[in-house]
């Protein structure tokens, strides 16, 4: 196998450099030592995950020009890096559309391009239309997250492969090995996202606002930030007291274990979810879902089986899909079984033999 190269712009607690860390484990799994190219200064899931870890310049701002301005020189930086393997036998692995820089090297040495594309709602439009050209002119293989990426990401004469994420292999727990979950007076509902309003943020707030005289319910927001970043964004709001503000966390396990229902309120015309890892992560621990009707999510949860499809839009019907969990033990035990079972479509062995043989084909 020729030696790979991963390329991801910013290493954090999210999802795309989630998955990428799972990249990397089945190539280390095959016996190959990769080499990791990310932004440098941040820390999250690809953090020790190689000993050839190496960093280019990256910086983000509250400026949204300052920001890109970084992004277009840490491309430019990222490009001259790349051009060391140019006698090299080598294929560029580029996570996200977004470091388009290691694309560019790839074209300019000669060298296969892969591509593992998560994204849909990338902003502005002329940067995305920009990314895809980079895209369709320097990639040979793409990979997407989900059918609907495929559907709505296509690009010309491409080798193409849809590869559903893992369930992470920390999340994998046998029936009999979970906690079981109990109501024991109280109903906990958790989301896990960015620190973003069209992730929805203000909609959890929204619902549980709505439910605050329930004194058996619990909203838990755990979200990728630090402290001092929720307190500011939060600062000018009301927010709930049974509603409980986490920042970012590198282990989430315990929230599952204590929770009964996970939403997912990203708004269905500014942010389609692609895949959604925390759905798989929260069927794992036979926790129902609501989740948006489009994109990702539909092509996990089925409505009414492991949960329900409904729009952040629908405030109302998603208060009462909880209303009706919290005091129907049966049909929440219903929904958590058919949430495990589901969750066994998701593994981490069938996620690394697909992406080997995508690499290798």
């Amino acid at each position: 196998m020729k030696q790979i190269i991963f390329v991801h712009l910013l290493n954090d607690f999210s999802g795309s450099p989630k998955v990428l860390s799972q990249v990397v484990d089945a190539i280390k799994r095959d016996g190959q030592e990769p080499v990791l190219y990310t932004g440098k200064g941040e820390s999250g899931f690809l953090s020790n995950k190689t000993s050839k870890h190496k960093n280019f310049y990256y910086k983000r701002s509250e400026n949204r020009y300052i920001t890109l301005f970084n992004f277009m020189l840490s491309q430019q930086i990222l490009f001259f890096k790349l051009l060391k393997y140019f006698n090299k036998d080598v294929v560029i692995y580029v996570n996200t559309m977004l470091p388009f820089g290691a694309g560019l090297a790839g074209l300019i040495m000669r060298k296969p391009v892969y591509y593992h594309v998560h994204e849909i709602s990338l902003t502005p439009v002329t940067l995305k239309r920009f990314l895809r050209g980079i895209i369709q002119l320097t990639a040979q293989k793409v990979i997407y997250v989900s059918e609907a990426v495929r559907a709505l990401e296509t690009f010309k004469n491409k080798r193409s492969y849809v590869i559903h994420n893992a369930l992470p292999s920390e999340f994998a727990r046998k029936n009999d090995d979970l906690n079981p979950h109990t109501f024991a007076g109280q109903f906990n509902i958790l989301m896990i996202g960015s620190l973003k309003a069209y992730k929805g943020v203000y909609e959890f707030l929204e619902i549980a606002e709505r439910l605050r005289e329930n004194t058996s319910l619990n909203f838990n927001l755990i979200l990728n930030a630090e402290k001092d970043e929720i307190d500011s964004f939060f600062k000018d709001m009301s927010v709930s007291p049974n509603v409980s503000l986490i920042p970012r966390q590198k282990n989430v396990v315990s929230f599952y274990k204590n929770a009964n229902l996970v939403l997912n309120l990203s708004r269905i015309d500014k942010w389609v979810e692609t895949f959604g890892l925390t759905i798989i992560e929260a069927l794992a621990f036979g926790i129902p879902v609501i989740v948006p009707p489009v994109g990702g999510p539909a092509e996990i949860v089925r409505n009414g089986k492991e949960g329900y499809l409904i729009s952040s839009y629908e405030i109302e019907e998603i208060v009462r899909k909880i209303q009706m969990l919290s005091h129907d033990k049966n049909k929440w035990e219903e929904l958590s079984k058919n949430a495990l079972k589901r969750s066994l479509d998701f593994s981490e062995e069938r996620f690394n033999m697909k992406i080997m043989a995508s690499i290798n084909a």
